[in-house]
C-alpha cells in the first residue's frame, strides 16, 4: 500500500511539474513584449527623455487622459440609462432592445470613424440632412477633434457598461427597494441613494473595460487624426523608425494602464455588497404608455446612431460595390487572409493557454498566480506596443522569421492570450481532482488522462475561448499593419487603406464582412446568459 501511494504521489508530482514548467514557459513568452519595451526605453538617455517630455508627452498625456474621461462619462450615461430602463420596466420589444444595445460591439472603432466621417460630408446622408435643416451655408460638424473622437468611441464602447450593469440589475433584490420606500423615500431617492451605490462595482468594471479600450485604441484615433499614445507610437515606428522613442512612449502608456487597473481594483475591492440569497429578485412592472414611448425614444436614438445607421451605410455601399462588380476575387482573397490568420491564432492561443489555466485552477499558489498575471499582459499592452516588443525580439533573436506570417501569429497569441486563459480556467473549475486521480490509479498516463478526461470536460470552455480569440483577431488592426507579411492584407487593413483613399464602395463590403463575422460570438454569449437566467 505504501509503495502504491508513493507511486501515485510521484506520478502526481511529475504531472504537476510538467504543468508548472509549461505555465512558466507560456508566461515568459507572454512577457517578451513588455521586457523588450522596458529594455529599449531604458536605452533612452536623460536628454532624450527630456526631449520627449518637452515635445510630446504633455500633449499626449492631456489628449489621452481627457479622451478617456470623456468617453467614460459618455459610456456611463448611455450604458447605465439603457440598462436601467430595460431591467426595470417590461415593455413591447424588450428583447429586441437588448440586442440593439449589444450589437454595436460587432463594429470596430475604425469602422465607426470611417462611416461617420463619410456620413458628415457634404454629400453624405447626415451632411445633406444638416444643410436641409440649418441651411446650405451652415457649417457641418466635423469629427477631427476631441468631441468627434469621444462621440465615436462612446458609441463603440457603451455596450460594455450596459452588459455589466444589466447583469447586476438582474440580480438585484426587491427587499432593498421596498425597505427604502417604507421609510418614505421617493423613486428618485431610491435610485440615487440605494440603486446607484449598489451598481458602483458593475459600473466600475464596465468603465475599466472602456478606459482600457480607449487607452489602446488605434483605429479611430488614426482615422480622425487625434494624437494619442497609440497613434504616436505607431508613427514613431512606421514613419521615423525610431524604436527607442516608441518604446519610451509605450512605457508611459503601460504605466498609465497599470496605474488605472490598480486604482480600479483598489476602489472596487472596497465596494463589496452582499444580499440574502433567499430574497426575491426584482420583478419589473409593466411600463405605462408614456413610459414606453420615452423608453423607445431614448433607446431608439441610441440604436439608430450606434448600429442602425452604420449598418444601413454598409449595406447601401456594399450594394453599390456588388452592382458595380467591384467585389472581385481579390476581395475574397482578403477575406481568406483574415480567416486564415484568425483560425491559426485562435487555435494556437487555445493550446498555449491550456497549461496556464490548468495550473492555476489546480495549484492556487503565488507561482501560479504570477504565471496567470504575466500571461494576461495582453490586456494591458495595446496592439502597437505588442507589435513593437515582438518586432524587437525577432530582429534581435530570430531575424530569419522576420517578415513572415509566424511573427504576426505570435503577436496575436500574446495579444489575446488572456481571453483564452479566462474561458478555460472557468471550465477547469468544474474538473474534479478525484476524477483525474481515479484515472491515474487505473493506469492512465499523463497524456491519456489529458485526452480522455481533461479535454472532454474542458471542451465547452475551449470552444468559447476559440470563438472569442477568433473574433478579436478578425478585427485587430495595428498589430496586423505593423507585422503583416508584404502583400498580406486583411479586412481591417483594407478598410484602413481604402478609407484613407476615400474609396467607400470598397471599404463598406469589408466592414460588413467584419460585422457578419462577429455575430456568432454575440449569439453564443446571449445564449449562455439566457441559460443562466433560467
Amino acid at each position: 500500500m505504501t509503495v502504491y501511494i508513493q507511486q501515485l504521489l510521484y506520478r502526481f508530482h511529475i504531472e504537476f511539474s510538467v504543468r508548472g514548467a509549461l505555465a512558466i514557459l507560456v508566461a515568459l513568452a507572454a512577457a517578451i513584449p513588455l521586457l523588450f519595451v522596458v529594455y529599449n526605453s531604458l536605452q533612452l538617455s536623460t536628454d532624450e527623455w527630456a526631449n520627449l517630455w518637452s515635445s510630446r508627452l504633455p500633449e499626449l498625456l492631456w489628449n489621452t487622459l481627457s479622451l478617456a474621461v470623456l468617453v467614460g462619462i459618455g459610456c456611463m450615461l448611455l450604458g447605465v440609462s439603457a440598462a436601467w430602463w430595460i431591467s426595470r420596466r417590461t415593455f413591447p420589444g424588450r428583447k429586441l432592445a437588448v440586442w440593439l444595445m449589444i450589437l454595436p460591439l460587432t463594429i470596430p472603432t475604425y469602422v465607426f470613424a470611417h462611416i461617420y466621417t463619410s456620413l458628415l460630408e457634404e454629400d453624405g446622408w447626415l451632411g445633406r440632412l444638416w444643410q436641409y435643416l440649418f441651411g446650405a451655408e451652415s457649417v457641418i460638424p466635423e469629427l477631427y477633434n476631441i468631441v468627434g473622437v469621444t462621440f465615436v468611441l462612446t458609441l463603440a464602447g457603451f455596450s460594455y457598461v450596459f452588459l455589466l450593469v444589466r447583469d447586476a440589475l438582474s440580480r438585484s433584490q426587491r427587499v432593498l427597494d421596498e425597505a427604502a420606500r417604507v421609510h418614505g423615500a421617493s423613486p428618485s431617492q431610491v435610485f440615487w441613494k440605494v440603486n446607484l451605490p449598489l451598481l458602483r462595482p458593475a459600473i466600475a468594471a464596465g468603465l475599466a473595460l472602456v478606459v482600457l479600450h480607449v487607452l489602446s485604441d488605434f483605429g479611430a484615433v488614426s482615422m480622425l487624426r487625434y494624437q494619442t499614445f497609440t497613434l504616436s507610437i505607431y508613427l514613431q515606428m512606421s514613419g521615423r523608425f525610431d524604436y527607442q522613442a516608441a518604446a519610451g512612449l509605450s512605457m508611459v502608456l503601460v504605466c498609465l494602464s497599470l496605474t488605472f487597473l490598480i486604482l480600479e481594483r483598489f476602489f472596487r475591492n472596497r465596494q463589496r455588497y452582499y444580499g440574502n440569497a433567499q430574497s426575491k429578485r426584482f420583478e419589473p412592472p409593466a411600463a405605462t404608455g408614456f413610459e414606453t414611448f420615452m423608453i423607445w425614444l431614448w433607446l431608439g436614438l441610441i440604436a439608430l446612431l450606434s448600429f442602425i445607421l452604420p449598418l444601413a451605410w454598409m449595406l447601401a455601399w456594399s450594394w453599390e460595390a456588388w452592382v458595380g462588380d467591384l467585389i472581385t476575387n481579390e476581395f475574397w482573397g482578403y477575406v481568406g487572409n483574415s480567416l486564415t490568420i484568425s483560425i491559426m491564432a485562435a487555435t494556437l492561443t487555445v493550446i498555449v493557454a491550456l497549461p496556464v489555466a490548468l495550473y492555476h485552477a489546480r495549484v492556487r499558489s503565488y507561482l501560479s498566480q504570477t504565471c496567470l498575471h504575466i500571461s494576461s499582459i495582453g490586456f494591458v499592452l495595446p496592439g502597437p506596443v505588442i507589435a513593437l516588443g515582438i518586432l524587437a525580439f525577432v530582429l534581435a533573436q530570430m531575424p530569419t522569421i522576420y517578415g513572415g506570417m509566424t511573427v504576426l501569429v505570435i503577436a496575436m497569441v500574446i495579444r489575446f492570450l488572456p481571453l483564452a486563459i479566462q474561458s478555460q480556467e472557468a471550465a477547469a473549475q468544474q474538473l474534479t481532482p478525484s476524477i483525474e486521480q481515479a484515472a491515474r490509479s487505473l493506469g492512465a498516463g499523463t497524456f491519456e488522462n489529458l485526452r480522455r478526461i481533461v479535454l472532454p470536460i474542458l471542451s465547452g470552455g475551449m470552444m468559447s475561448a476559440w470563438v472569442l480569440v477568433f473574433i478579436d483577431t478578425l478585427k485587430e488592426l495595428p498589430a496586423t499593419l505593423i507585422l503583416r507579411p508584404t502583400g498580406f492584407d486583411t479586412l481591417p487593413v483594407r478598410i484602413w487603406i481604402e478609407a484613407s483613399e476615400e474609396m467607400l464602395e470598397l471599404a463598406a463590403p469589408a466592414a460588413l464582412m467584419l460585422v457578419i463575422g462577429t455575430l456568432p460570438v454575440l449569439w453564443l454569449m446571449m445564449r449562455s446568459e439566457s441559460a443562466k437566467r433560467m
